[in-house]
């Protein structure tokens, strides 16, 4: 059941993968919704899509947006998103797939490599969206 306080509450859709430690797909706050990280996850099966970081960045991006629908919003109400990648040599990569997802649309971003990331995923993408009604 999804936890809320007088300011926000938490996101939750069968439609992106179950959080897999204590935390919530989103929490939105007001106009402010704030994405959790996502991996590369089939919410059905729960394991990671096979086809290397491409098909990872592609699912992450899908189960990001999954969750940005059911807050009632769109991918371009992403503003800001930070990618989480085990080797920046896969940066190319990640960008073509990136690119190709928010299309003209180009939200702000960092890219940080990291050592290691959850189930032994190549890629995690987080991001922050900007609702147009801070009522729900």
């Amino acid at each position: 059941m999804p936890m809320t306080s007088e300011r926000s509450h938490s996101i939750e859709t069968a439609k992106a993968p179950t959080p897999i430690g204590p935390y919530s797909q989103a929490v939105r706050s007001g106009s402010l919704l704030f994405l959790s990280g996502q991996v590369g996850l089939d919410p059905e099966s729960g394991a990671l899509v096979e086809g290397g970081v491409e098909a990872q960045v592609r699912q992450a991006l899908r189960n990001l947006e999954h969750v940005v629908r059911e807050a009632d919003g769109a991918i371009g109400d992403i503003v800001k998103t930070t990618i989480f990648v085990v080797d920046l040599g896969d940066f190319a990569k990640v960008n073509q797939v990136y690119a190709d997802f928010f299309g003209e649309f180009r939200p702000a971003r960092s890219t940080v490599e990291v050592s290691r990331l959850p189930l032994g995923a190549a890629v995690e993408i987080e991001a922050v969206a900007i609702l147009e009604s801070g009522d729900r």
